[in-house]
């Protein structure tokens, strides 16, 4: 790709990029949420048209019409958001669009046979005859690369494959992907996680601000000098944690069961404590935060919050007593997509306060404005569309409606997924101070490198319940993948 621009109203999104991939290589393209990588990836997939610039395959030039072309011309590209059929089987998702068979009739039986060897080809366990509603999230991630490579791709760009998935599914993947590169398929992998770059690419390059900054072979890299590349400022630390003293008893859990998830469990989380709690996908972390904070019901146990036990348990229960969670999926579960940055950051704060019908503007933008500038919510004011926010601005609302109603514990589930190097800083900062504060936070999330980083204390769940505890200095990747695996 050679010179590549593309122009959208207001905003110059890629500035003359030049990329290039081999034959069986994996090429890793890095850079901050707005940086312009999904859409140099969408200009390659004939999803978005270039301005400007040109493309060539194989030493020869092209241009796409559509995804279509880019499809036929042996491109495959994975989206960050999937984009597979649930209602379908396996089969039926991976040859969508070419299942062949006699006139208005699918057979079937031989699509799931071609579906079969596919998935063996690959090394994938699946049963091609499942429903894919009835799929983890990992699973559909290779149902989509199945479904990509059905196609006989030699240019093969994930975008963020791995935001939802285990470490188990991780490395699942990772063995794909050096199956692929031993046939010959080049791979463009797009990752804010740069552990994973580095122990899966060839090569690096880093856009920022829609202009190309630099690449180079990975042995020639390290992540100080690719993070640096990306924020454009030296990131002095990634884990900012202060030597706080605990202070007195904020919340307690104790004996905690819900039936078929949670086990017994019991836990305490101490003024400017940071509790960590590690578990892999299906361990019941999120499922333990839900029933905290009053989402989900459970049947025995009992939850003490500043020494007085709760009697009524529901989300609107738990923020009077001082409990706020934000929760695993910003755009599913907390975000209003369609509504603006001061309607997201300021309606619980005031529906809290809300007289008969009446919502009083001038306070809504009054709180939104002090929350934009205490935590540097990038947008163009409190009128914009939060749809339109990066991920790791749009975490940043999320944070700051919780803020907003002043709680003494926190609960952040997975609080980086998705969101880049520089914004991760800003979060685990802001963590930090608030800590510092006196608040309590409960920290569920699936990356090692932040549970260990941030983290005053760790806990880790398998299967509904506590397999392991550590203190800070206890800790290691190892121990913890042990105690959350079961080995």
């Amino acid at each position: 790709m050679k010179g590549v621009h593309k122009y959208y109203p207001g905003v110059h999104a890629l500035k003359g990029i030049g990329f290039s991939l081999e034959k069986g290589e994996v090429h890793a393209l890095v850079g901050e949420n707005g940086a312009g990588k999904s859409t140099l990836i969408k200009v390659l997939g004939g999803v978005v048209q270039p301005d400007e610039g040109s493309l060539e395959i194989a030493g020869k030039k092209a241009s796409w019409k559509g995804p279509g072309d880019a499809i036929s011309a042996g491109i495959g590209i994975i989206h960050q958001e999937l984009s597979l059929a649930s209602h379908l089987t396996v089969a039926q998702n991976i040859y969508l669009g070419k299942e062949g068979g006699r006139g208005l009739f699918v057979d079937l039986r031989s699509l799931e046979k071609k579906a079969s060897l596919l998935l063996q080809d690959l090394g994938v366990e699946l049963d091609p005859s499942s429903s894919v509603e009835n799929l983890t999230t990992g699973e559909m991630q290779l149902v989509e690369i199945a479904k990509a490579l059905s196609r006989k791709v030699m240019i093969l760009a994930m975008d963020e494959p791995t935001s939802s998935l285990s470490s188990r599914e991780t490395e699942r993947l990772f063995r794909l992907i050096r199956d692929l590169k031993a046939r010959g398929t080049g791979i463009i992998y797009i990752s804010h996680r740069l552990e994973e770059v580095f122990k899966i690419a060839d090569r690096i390059s880093v856009l920022r601000d829609g202009e190309y900054i630099g690449s180079g072979p990975v042995a020639a890299l390290s992540e100080e000098k690719v993070v640096t590349m990306m924020v454009g400022r030296e990131v002095k630390t990634l884990f900012p944690r202060s030597d706080v003293k605990p202070g007195k008893m904020l919340l307690e859990v104790r004996g905690l069961s819900r039936e078929g998830v949670l086990k017994d469990l019991s836990l305490f989380l101490r003024e400017g404590e940071i509790l960590g709690l590690f578990g892999l996908v299906g361990s019941g972390r999120s499922e333990l935060a839900r029933c905290i904070f009053g989402l989900d019901p459970f049947q025995k146990g009992e939850i003490v919050v500043n020494g007085k036990t709760m009697k009524i348990f529901s989300p609107a229960s738990s923020m009077k007593k001082g409990i706020f969670l934000v929760p695993e999926d910003r755009k599913l579960q907390g975000l209003f997509l369609n509504l603006d940055v001061k309607t997201n950051i300021s309606i619980v704060h005031v529906l809290r306060k809300i007289r008969g019908m009446l919502i009083r503007s001038s306070e809504e933008k009054k709180l939104a404005d002090e929350y934009i500038g205490k935590l540097d919510i990038k947008c163009t004011g409190p009128d914009e569309e939060v749809r339109h926010l990066s991920g790791g601005n749009q975490q940043k609302v999320v944070l700051a409606r919780a803020l907003s109603v002043s709680p003494g514990v926190l609960i952040l589930d997975e609080p980086t997924r998705g969101i880049d190097v520089g914004a991760k800083a800003e979060i685990h900062r802001l963590m930090d101070e608030l800590s510092r504060q006196g608040m309590g936070i409960l920290m569920i999330s699936s990356e090692l490198p932040e549970v260990l980083g941030m983290s005053d204390r760790i806990m880790v769940m398998k299967d509904g319940t506590f397999s392991a505890s550590f203190a800070r200095e206890e800790g290691n990747s190892e121990r913890i993948m042990i105690a959350a695996a079961g080995a």
